[in-house]
């Protein structure tokens, strides 16, 4: 054993006895990280042969066959490659069949072939990804000797057995009663909890009152109602024969788009439904992320102008990002092109949150304005796939915020890049969706990433906890210790009875519930929304996550704890004790959320913090693309006024803040529900993305934008002042 320990901290290749007993440790650590067991010989093509390294932080295996497993915690995918460099002079099928064979016999004379010897050689890190990498390679470097408070290390969870499937079916076993308790308690207080807005409607309607008659759009919701009721009666009443006449008379009264679905809302969790009510269609594809989930990206379309692509075209195409020949299938290839847009959703939420308002969804509006709209959404969604794992797997469910950031998010760019034929994408995120790209563009995570966007809008940033943090039932997720956590929720889905509770209920009941529940939890309401159309707000909502993301943003180690997704809470207090020595006390969380602009100073005065140089804690290097931020100030969710904050004082001096806006009425939901969204933030967001456009001379203009000029990039100082004036400005 010592022989071989000699040899890896050396660097000689092994021979005789050493290079067998290689072999077998390489067997055992292939055994640990493969699909199925290397063992039973039964799936040879699913053995675990190298752990390919994303980011630093983030290694995959790779299987026989080319398939990836999710990622593992970095000594585990070390010690693979330094066994596979060990037996770099074989094939590693051969490897494994000695060292099965030489494992057999150890185990017959009761001996124990693994080391216990540390591990002091990084692997090879794969060439492919998109993560560049610096000189000196991970094959030269240490396992980092502490772990990110941040981001902790997941569960290892070994290949299928009989002792694995037991503790599998433990764990969902109590994770369904000890759940459904707890979601009973929710929906409980959520019903108890309207009990005086019952009493005060019934009160207004005894005493003929309107009890919605104080509600701010409530003429034009009233408005509404009867736009959508004489269009289903104009549906109704054409016959085949003017069907003709019919779709003339719409694409008019459309502005050129012809609705190919009419009626009554039937009140669906399909996109391309609505889509066609106002005259566009949708497509789905697949896309395979680096560790092998399949998630879906959609499409949004013009069917004048663009020719839906069939089904193999839209299926995954591999888990290597940034490669292969474009593809455009516009019908007049002399036609300018549209800039591409993604959108990614909030929490518990899918795309779909963006096209739920008619013509005033977000998704459709940016379509109708010119733009190539595409909608991604995360690993297992409402259709948990993944190329090796099935449902039951925990591995298909260990995973958080972090995988969604580094592994989700580039891989829907890749593809969108690869449709669309641009070198760079706009992007538009919500809630979670943010947090995700905030992560993922990182210095320490995929700052490449930032070099394919050409902005990143951010709406209801979530980068900072809100006083929502501190309610009842968030702190009884945060005291429980991460193993009760995991007997209460599980290893596997958060709360499947919701899912299954979507599939059951009649829509009409499900949207109610929904938003008692969802606005109980979250103290948000529907007063700037549509009443009329909260069925379908949550005929998209929710949608399958892993217990372990809900342990990230609630339980007792991560998000919850810190309160903030990149900085520990003691680097906030400390920032937050700066920041009170330069400019005084900051006063109360509310008053900051209600006002990013704290404090007043100079113009370009950015002072350094204790002795160190501004930008010396940054989160972001100079790859970093232009933000882009719309904070919601009633907004008890996340707290958007600090992250305003911290540009303004110039901790982040590689970031270049093109537009900031504080909207005080808002709540979290507002930005993409709101009646007033359209004015408020959607036509901003459309000239935002069209004066960060890269490559304006090869798209059409869109719509509302044929005065906005180019954005020239300043100096990072000059757009951190410029957060002060809109900021102020908006307030």
């Amino acid at each position: 054993m010592d022989g071989a320990a000699d040899h890896r901290s050396s660097g000689v290749k092994p021979s005789g006895a050493s290079h067998a007993q290689a072999a077998v440790e390489f067997t055992q650590q292939a055994e640990k990280l493969s699909h199925q067991s290397t063992l039973s010989q039964d799936h040879p093509e699913t053995v675990a042969i190298e752990a390919q390294f994303v980011t630093p932080q983030d290694p995959v295996i790779v299987t026989a066959d080319g398939s990836r497993l999710p990622a593992v915690p970095l000594e585990e995918a070390w010690k693979l490659n330094v066994l596979k460099k060990e037996l770099d002079d074989e094939k590693p099928q051969d490897a494994i069949e000695e060292g099965q064979e030489l494992q057999h016999a150890a185990s017959q004379q009761g001996q124990n072939g693994s080391s216990s010897q540390p591990v002091e050689l990084a692997p090879q890190t794969g060439g492919r990804s998109m993560q560049k990498q610096t000189e000196g390679s991970l094959s030269k470097s240490m396992p980092p000797s502490h772990t990110n408070p941040l981001f902790p290390p997941l569960p290892l969870y070994g290949p299928a057995s009989l002792l694995r499937d037991a503790q599998c079916w433990t764990f969902r076993a109590s994770s369904f009663f000890l759940s459904a308790g707890f979601l009973g308690v929710i929906v409980l207080g959520a019903l108890f909890t309207t009990i005086p807005t019952v009493v005060a409607h019934g009160w207004k309607r005894l005493t003929l009152q309107d009890p919605h008659a104080d509600r701010p759009f409530y003429q034009e919701e009233l408005r509404r109602q009867q736009t959508r009721r004489e269009i289903e009666k104009s549906w109704r009443r054409r016959k085949s024969q003017d069907r003709i006449s019919g779709d003339r008379e719409d694409s008019q009264a459309n502005d050129g788009f012809v609705p190919t679905e009419g009626g009554p809302d039937r009140v669906i969790c399909d996109v391309g439904y609505y889509a066609r009510r106002v005259g566009l269609d949708m497509e789905k594809f697949e896309v395979q992320t680096e560790d092998g989930f399949v998630i879906e990206l959609w499409h949004i379309y013009d069917p004048k102008e663009y020719t839906r692509l069939d089904d193999e075209k839209r299926a995954h195409r591999g888990p290597e990002l940034f490669t292969g020949e474009s593809r455009k299938k516009l019908k007049d290839p002399s036609q300018k092109r549209k800039f591409p847009v993604l959108l990614m959703h909030g929490l518990l939420q899918s795309s779909g949150a963006y096209c739920v308002n008619d013509d005033d969804s977000l998704a459709f509006y940016l379509c109708k304005s010119g733009y190539d709209v595409w909608l991604g959404n995360n690993r297992c969604g409402f259709n948990p796939k993944h190329v090796l794992l099935e449902y039951s797997d925990p591995r298909m469910w260990c995973w958080n915020i972090r995988q969604m950031g580094v592994f989700d998010l580039p891989a829907l760019t890749s593809r969108v890049l690869f449709e669309t034929g641009f070198e760079k994408i706009g992007l538009v995120c919500h809630s979670q969706g943010t947090t995700q790209t905030f992560v993922a563009l990182a210095k320490e995570q995929r700052p490449e990433l930032g070099e394919k966007l050409t902005v990143f809008c951010a709406l209801a940033p979530a980068t900072h906890a809100g006083p929502l943090i501190g309610k009842m039932y968030f702190k009884f997720m945060r005291v429980i210790t991460p193993a009760m956590f995991r007997i209460m929720f599980g290893i596997h889905a958060f709360i499947p009875l919701m899912m299954s509770m979507h599939a059951i209920l009649p829509a009409s009941i499900y949207g109610w519930l929904g938003y008692k529940v969802f606005s109980f939890l979250f103290d948000w309401t529907d007063t700037r929304w549509d009443r009329a159309l909260k069925d379908r707000m949550f005929q998209f909502a929710p949608v399958y996550v892993s217990a372990e993301s809900m342990r990230w943003w609630l339980g007792r180690e991560c998000f919850a704890k810190h309160k903030c997704i990149l900085q520990t809470r003691e680097d906030s207090r400390a920032e937050d004790r700066e920041d009170a020595e330069t400019d005084g006390p900051l006063g109360d969380t509310q008053g900051e959320r209600r006002d990013s602009a704290v404090a007043e100073r100079p113009s370009g005065d950015h002072p350094h913090q204790k002795g160190r140089p501004t930008g010396s804690t940054a989160w972001y290097n100079e790859q970093v693309c232009p933000f882009a931020l719309w904070v919601a100030g009633s907004d008890d969710l996340v707290d958007g006024g600090k992250l305003l904050r911290r540009f303004k004082r110039g901790r982040e001096p590689h970031v270049q803040v093109v537009h900031a806006k504080t909207i005080p009425e808002y709540e979290h939901l507002d930005v993409i529900w709101a009646m007033d969204a359209v004015d408020q933030i959607f036509g901003e967001l459309r000239e935002v993305l069209w004066k960060t456009c890269n490559v304006r001379d090869e798209c059409r203009v869109p719509k509302g934008c044929e005065a906005v000029a180019p954005w020239v990039p300043g100096t990072p100082r000059e757009n951190v002042d410029d957060i002060e004036q809109s900021s102020s400005d908006s307030a």
